[in-house]
């Protein structure tokens, strides 16, 4: 999404007025759904989304991408943005047509009557998406989502090419777009919102109800190649067990005349005429055995061949009801005897010398200080636990910082806290810095993805702290 316009919809938006009446939070997208104003009716929401590319969005209630992600919407995360937001004013928009930056001013009145402000950042750089919530006066509130990044605004150093492009189309009306007062900015028809509505909605089809779509066609045609597979098998499973029940039939029959061919092999004549050939090797009793063994094991297959038969007939249906195909277990992969024996213990450095990290205690609580990236990472995906805290320095880098949590407490001591975050700014290349700020959340929150470096990491959610180094 490209700066300019990110800037143009939300003044658009300031423009017409707007309050929180209820937020929704899912680990992608914050959802901020107004109250009525004289410029919209009731159940519009604007959509912050993260994944799978950073866009901003105005959905209704009514719409298929709305209720997808409100359904994903986390009760944990929603109530503790919703404390915050819940009620607030939009009152004002800061940012730059040359930077994928936005900042919107809240204000609201608690129950004390104080008007308390707060500022929502949202960075919009594919890759990097990240949300914040900063208190701007006394309320010190700091929470986020997504990539961390600063609190202030980005200075850009040059005109990147979605602006020039803005500058070009509008010319002497780029204020104007800017400030979210012409329609051209989005193709459709009707004002900006509506605009924007239909916008989001083609989007959203491509980046989340298409590849969904496409995902569950794909899925549908595989059971139906599968099951078309298994129906040839089983054809020819039933033709196989079909052949050899013929052998009771033989085995019967030459079983009634046993008295007078026992101990007969080749070709033997029975009463009514008829020849049978015995099994090379094998006399008459032991072919009688033998036939009789073999169309048992057939009488046996065709039992098994009409169960699953009925199986494969039944998920053909509901694959034709448009039903989703139900998931199949994959087989555990075999234990690599190697590779656990030489893999190294967690609380080991990742060469082998000496310990990966630091111990110390904290007013009864154990706290944990990595050495390097590589013991970093080791330190937070193999020795935290999903309840303990984990702190780092905003944007530098740094040691990760692990307070144990065994009593699986709900909130940590402030004490403590500042504590530990002073190790973490200490531990970093903060160190000789004045006042820096230290992200603080539960391990469970932090996650990696495939391919990041050493070290590196994003946050779900997290609070803040800044304090100065300290040892």
């Amino acid at each position: 999404m490209d700066a300019p316009l990110l800037l143009a919809l939300a003044r658009h938006r300031l423009a017409m007025g707007a309050s929180v009446d209820a937020v929704h939070v899912s680990p992608r997208a914050l959802l901020l759904v107004f109250s009525p104003s004289k410029g919209s009716g009731r159940g519009w929401a604007w959509v912050f989304l993260l994944h799978p590319g950073p866009q901003l969005w105005l959905l209704r209630d009514g719409d298929e991408t709305y209720r997808i992600l409100k359904a994903e919407a986390k009760v944990d995360l929603s109530r503790r943005w919703g404390l915050e937001l819940k009620g607030a004013r939009f009152e004002a928009v800061h940012g730059d047509p040359r930077e994928r930056w936005l900042g919107l001013d809240f204000r609201r009145r608690v129950l004390t009557g104080r008007i308390e402000g707060m500022r929502l950042c949202f960075q919009a750089i594919p890759g990097r998406g990240g949300l914040r919530l900063d208190g701007l006066d006394l309320n010190a509130i700091r929470i986020g989502m997504g990539s961390p990044f600063p609190a202030t605004a980005p200075v850009p150093d040059h005109d990147p090419p979605p602006f020039l492009r803005w500058k070009e189309r509008f010319a002497d009306r780029l204020e104007l777009a800017l400030s979210g007062g012409l329609e051209e900015v989005l193709e459709g028809e009707g004002e900006l919102s509506s605009r924007h509505h239909a916008w989001s909605l083609a989007q959203a089809e491509r980046l989340l109800l298409n590849p969904a779509n496409v995902a569950v066609d794909r899925n549908l045609a595989s059971e139906r190649t599968r099951l078309d597979r298994l129906g040839g098998a089983l054809k020819k499973d039933l033709a196989r067990h079909q052949r050899s029940l013929e052998a009771k039939a033989k085995a019967a029959d030459l079983s009634g005349e046993l008295y007078r061919l026992k101990g007969a092999s080749g070709s033997v004549e029975l009463l009514d005429g008829s020849r049978l050939e015995l099994p090379t090797g094998l006399n008459a009793e032991a072919a009688v055995q033998r036939w009789f063994a073999v169309a048992k094991r057939a009488e046996r297959g065709l039992a098994k061949v009409a169960q699953l038969e009925a199986d494969r007939l039944r998920q053909w249906k509901s694959l034709e009801s448009g039903e989703a195909p139900p998931p199949r277990s994959k087989p555990k992969p075999p234990m690599n005897l190697k590779s656990t024996r030489d893999e190294k213990p967690a609380n080991k450095r990742a060469d082998g010398k000496g310990q990966a990290f630091r111990s110390v205690m904290l007013d009864g609580f154990e706290v944990l200080i990595g050495k390097g990236d590589v013991d970093n990472d080791r330190l937070t995906f193999k020795v935290a636990a999903p309840l303990d805290w984990w702190l780092h320095v905003a944007g530098v880098p740094g040691s990760h910082v692990i307070i144990r949590n065994p009593d699986k407490l709900s909130d940590a001591p402030r004490e403590v806290l500042e504590r530990a975050a002073e190790l973490a700014a200490f531990h970093s290349k903060a160190r000789d810095g004045g006042k820096v700020e230290v992200h603080i959340c539960r391990v469970a929150d932090v996650s990696k993805p495939r391919g990041f470096e050493p070290g590196k990491v994003i946050l779900k959610q997290w609070k803040a702290l800044r304090v100065y180094p300290k040892a």
